[in-house]
């Protein structure tokens, strides 16, 4: 290393030497041209910058590296070249290889995954690849704050908007490609992230902020990163107007360079201009002239990209600068002792002449391909999803088909950003070339295809595919569109491509008017994904499922088909302060919801039944003791029934199962269960499988109704109330998904034990008799016709079905009736049943009594029945004889009416088993409650 005031050695007494340490040059072609090779030879340079238009692989990057080592290790060069790339990942490489370079998620994108370990990772893995090719030097990290996000060209580029989270990230993008032995750049200095463009290419983009704007917010990640240890800076070549600082280019300004960056912000490493061949300086100053203002200025490495003539000019002008006394020596000296020490710390000719190459990458490959896969995994954003589309397996049948609406772009997404800047203000930017076509970066079109073609790839319907341009929503969209059954509509930058955004928005008003299936109405499924920039719809809530992927490189959108179709729960947030913004709603883990297979997930559903029953609260007797999957599942002729679980398809695992019934007698669609590991618990399970239930039975032909709890299986009569941190934790859940508990129903089931033992209350027996009706008890479906006409009196669900079980099992039910003596009219019946009946498969509190028990069910009363509750008493009285006779000690009943006066049955010797409260809306007006 060579401090300042180390004496040189005598080979830097040659100026034209030192001076060739302060450029650095780009070249046209994937292989050494006679100008580069002239360049450093004849006028010794020292740095190089490659761009994709340089380098088409792996190999031959390594080869081109050597290559150019080699020429100046031949020509004298005291030291290596400083050869310098950007690999900012997203959609800004300029090395791509499709075996041997990974791609990982771009600044933005990382900063979504929320976690600067992951940052410092991905920076390493980079860095470490493009080390083995022979790069020493990467142009990196970017550590602009996006004070106006929404209009500028560095979109995902940089981690976001909030200067304390940009500089988190930069840092430790910065200590990983330390790491791995090259040299750092922070860009764009002073900051890029609100710039003012003025239209021309010879107009400059405009900085307006004032140096204490600056410092309070743009100037933190680089202030940061200087106290950090960063190696060297850009500064970019944009203006500056504010009171006190006016700059026509930043990077040729004193103020800016000697004065804000040295002096204030004390960086000492190496200063890099902006590429001096841009239109407006060239214009302006020409690049002789600007090379002098850039060295005074305190640059220490003045950038020209490729134009050979220019570099010439450059280069004649420094010397000429220097010959006039207009640069002192002691300038270019101070220089060159920073270029030597950053050069010391990340090259020598060892490493310089022997880069590891591809023998090396090989050995990287798995574990950075892993890392690459976590990192996208983790950085997919889901920022909304209102009214619960996610994963698509839960909306979309098999046959139905959905609909994917690309943009027509050209080549990759994070380019775009750059290319944007170039045509506005003509390679004012350090990455001149990465815009451009290269055979290495996949076009917008081919990946987009290839994503509908994975979409196909996931499900059993088809998936229609077509592009959309400015020319907006034309008679083929409309077409599609009311053919799908669900839409994907991709946007890049709608918020500079404002075609897109006024596409996206035309094809949500056509998706909001309501469209009819099943006999209802409602929205057609939209899902919008933006693909770069994240702000396209970030604050527009009408857009109620939106997505982001921060880039749309393959693995990017990998990542997004396994988000869509629940195979990945999506853990990234929106960077920067738009994040905390209350307009957004909080988006939740989807989880993949399947149907229940028997064969398959049976035993399954018995292990997490027992683990639901093991989390349950102290001193509280769960209500699925003595459940097990047979419980859940009716086969009844009459009943429609889908179930659904949330699993890990790799252990077989159940994290959540939910019932759902559809009872046609009633109309009545019910969730008769709805359970989570409780080890899973607030990960948004429950509100998964929910989603799926509800869409599902608004699907069926003649619903009418929904309920919470079911008389059929009746394992959970509603939603649990029987302790109290259970009732304050699911009544507000239930209430949140849109079911109104205000209105709920409380129900019950009672048990009366020491049966043998027990006898009449006093008084009930005369009671019964006043009551004038007569009793009988009758087997079989030879009586079916008037039982079932009458329990036709009542709408509550599931008593058809409960009395159809009963009288096809005459073995083990019975059915008591009580009959107006005038006229032999039922009035009452009531459902007796014993533990080897069909029916108490369906009821595991009979089972959980664990001694020998009988059941009374389903009682129902005719209306306008005078003496209702002495009647009632007496058809349940009757049931606990005859249930006595039968050599039973436990008698339980069933779903009875928790707000009626339980008086008269505590004196019969029942006590309450489980309380819950049975809620039901119209189905009518579902689709009217907001959903949380």
């Amino acid at each position: 290393m060579v401090g300042k005031s180390d004496k040189l050695e005598p080979v830097w007494d040659d100026l034209d030497r030192t001076m060739g340490q302060l450029f650095m040059m780009g070249f046209d072609g994937t292989s050494v041209t006679p100008q580069i090779k002239t360049l450093i030879e004849d006028h010794h340079l020292g740095c190089i910058l490659l761009t994709a238009k340089n380098l088409k692989s792996a190999e031959d990057t390594t080869t081109l590296c050597y290559e150019l080592q080699k020429i100046a290790h031949d020509a004298g060069h005291p030291v290596p070249l400083a050869i310098g790339i950007d690999q900012e990942n997203g959609g800004v490489n300029s090395l791509f290889d499709e075996i041997y370079i990974r791609q990982y998620p771009s600044s933005m994108g990382v900063a979504a995954a929320g976690s600067t370990d992951l940052a410092f990772e991905v920076a390493k893995a980079t860095a470490q690849e493009i080390s083995a090719c022979g790069i020493n030097w990467i142009f990196g990290p970017c550590l602009d704050v996006l004070t106006n996000a929404r209009n500028q060209p560095l979109g995902v580029r940089t981690a976001g908007d909030d200067p304390q989270e940009v500089s988190a990230f930069g840092v430790a993008f910065m200590k990983g490609y330390q790491e791995a032995g090259i040299a750092t750049l922070g860009k764009h200095f002073p900051s890029y992230g609100n710039l003012e463009f003025l239209g021309s290419t010879l107009d400059v983009p405009i900085i307006t902020e004032s140096l204490e704007q600056l410092s309070l917010s743009a100037l933190i990640p680089f202030r940061n990163a200087i106290k950090q240890g960063l190696d060297s800076m850009m500064v970019g070549g944009c203006a500056m107007s504010s009171a006190g600082l006016n700059a026509m280019h930043a990077c040729l300004s004193d103020q800016v360079v000697d004065g804000l960056l040295r002096s204030d912000l004390k960086f000492d490493g190496v200063v890099v201009s902006e590429c001096l061949e841009m239109d407006a300086l060239s214009h302006n100053i020409g690049v002789g002239g600007g090379t002098v203002m850039a060295v005074n200025a305190g640059c220490d490495v003045v950038l020209l990209c490729r134009s050979f003539s220019v570099q010439q000019e450059a280069i004649k002008g420094l010397k000429t600068g220097i010959e006039n006394a207009m640069i002192t020596k002691e300038r270019i000296y101070s220089s060159l002792r920073r270029v030597l020490t950053m050069k010391a710390k990340c090259t020598s000719w060892e490493k310089a002449l022997h880069p590891p190459g591809i023998n090396y990458l090989e050995t990287m490959q798995p574990s950075h391909t892993a890392l690459s896969t976590k990192a996208y995994n983790s950085s997919i954003t889901v920022v909304r999803d209102k009214n619960r589309l996610l994963p698509l397996p839960n909306i979309l049948d098999g046959e139905e088909e959905l609909l994917l609406l690309t943009p027509l772009v050209k080549p990759l997404a994070a380019s775009a950003a750059s290319r944007a800047l170039a045509e506005t203000a003509a390679t004012a930017s350090p990455e001149p070339a990465v815009w451009e076509r290269s055979a290495s970066v996949m076009s917008g079109e081919r990946v987009f295809r290839e994503l509908g073609r994975s979409l196909a790839r996931q499900r059993n319907g088809r998936v229609l595919h077509t592009s959309y341009t400015a020319n907006g929503v034309r008679p083929v969209h409309e077409n599609l569109i009311n053919r799908a059954s669900a839409i994907i509509v991709l946007t890049a930058d709608a918020n500079r491509n404002l075609y897109q955004h006024g596409f996206t928005k035309h094809v949500s008003m056509i998706c909001n008017m309501q469209y009819t299936t099943g006999g209802e109405r409602r929205e057609k499924p939209l899902i919008v994904v933006a693909v770069s920039s994240p702000y396209d719809f970030a604050m527009d809530t009408s857009i109620g499922t939106y997505i982001c992927t921060y880039d749309f490189t393959e693995t990017a959108l990998t990542s997004l088909v396994k988000v869509l179709y629940g195979e990945l729960n999506p853990s990234g947030t929106l960077p920067g302060t738009i994040s905390k913004s209350q307009k957004l709603h909080h988006s939740r883990q989807h989880w993949l919801v399947e149907n229940f297979n028997e064969e398959r997930d049976a035993n399954a559903l018995d292990s997490l039944i027992a683990a639901v029953i093991e989390g349950s609260p102290p001193n509280h007797h769960s209500e699925l003791c003595s459940a097990t999957s047979n419980s859940f599942v009716l086969h009844h002729p009459e009943v429609e029934e889908a179930h659904f679980v949330v699993r890990n398809s790799s252990t077989q695992a159940l994290y959540g199962f939910c019932s759902t019934y559809f009872f046609k007698s009633s109309g009545t669609g019910v969730i008769g269960a709805l359970f989570v590991d409780p080890t899973r618990r607030k990960l948004s399970i429950g509100h998964s499988l929910h989603n799926r239930a509800i869409r599902t039975l608004l699907q069926k032909e003649g619903i009418k109704r929904f309920q919470l709890g079911s008389r059929l299986p009746s394992i959970f009569l509603g939603i649990p109330n029987g302790h109290g941190s259970e009732r304050k934790r699911l009544r507000p859940w239930f209430a949140n998904l849109g079911w109104n508990a205000a209105l709920s129903r409380p129900v019950c089931n009672m048990v009366a034990r020491n049966l043998l033992n027990w006898t009449p209350p006093d008084g009930m027996a005369k009671s019964l008799a006043s009551a004038g009706s007569q009793f009988d008890l009758v087997y079989g479906w030879e009586y079916a016709g008037p039982i079932l006409d009458h329990i036709k009196t009542s709408n509550r669900q599931g008593l058809a079905e409960v009395y159809k079980l009963a009288l096809s099992d005459p073995q083990s039910c019975g059915v008591i009736r009580a009959k107006r003596p005038e006229d032999g009219a039922l009035v009452g019946t009531v459902v007796l049943y014993n533990q080897h009946s069909r029916l108490s498969d369906f009821i595991p509190p009979l089972k959980d009594l664990n001694e020998p028990a009988g059941g009374i069910s389903s009682p129902v009363i005719s209306p306008g029945v005078g003496e209702y509750s002495t009647l009632l008493q007496g058809l349940i009285l009757l049931g606990m004889r005859q249930i006595k006779q039968q050599g039973c000690n436990a008698c339980l009943l069933d779903y009875m009416d928790g707000d009626g006066n339980l008086d008269g049955f505590s004196a019969m010797g029942f006590e309450v088993l489980h309380n819950f409260e049975e809620v039901s809306c119209d189905a009518a007006t579902w689709t009217m409650i907001p959903p949380s």
